[in-house]
């Protein structure tokens, strides 16, 4: 498989030359892809604009948005992009014996999570 980042047709890279944020684009397009010929319910996706620049975290959080019409997608994020475009937020506490409690969260306590432990460099 070889893919392309620009308009140069003819620089297609193969998998192995391309960057982490490049190499989860192509595979989140491959998802995207066979959700559009064999649609499944739901989708659960953790973190998977880690490695994405804040354009392309914008663009997978309008495809998950414009897909959302036919499956319900659920996704960890700690990125304002993923936000945006979101219907529903959870917050993860923890208490002192390690357990966790999962609560329903406004989009604006959301924001000021991921503000907070923005891993912005």
């Amino acid at each position: 498989v070889q893919v392309s980042f620009n308009s140069k047709v003819d620089e297609g890279l193969r998998i192995q030359q391309l960057s982490g944020g490049q190499k989860s684009l192509v595979a989140l397009a491959t998802v995207f892809a066979i959700q559009k010929c064999d649609p499944a319910p739901f989708y659960l996706f953790d973190e998977i604009d880690a490695n994405l620049d804040a354009q392309y975290r914008t663009a997978v959080a309008n495809m998950i948005k414009s897909l959302s019409h036919t499956a319900q997608f659920i996704t960890t994020t700690f990125r304002a992009e993923m936000l945006v475009t979101a219907d529903k937020f959870y917050g993860v506490l923890f208490n002192n014996q390690k357990v966790s409690s999962i609560q329903s969260i406004e989009r604006e306590k959301a924001m000021e999570f991921v503000d907070q432990v923005c891993f912005c460099w």
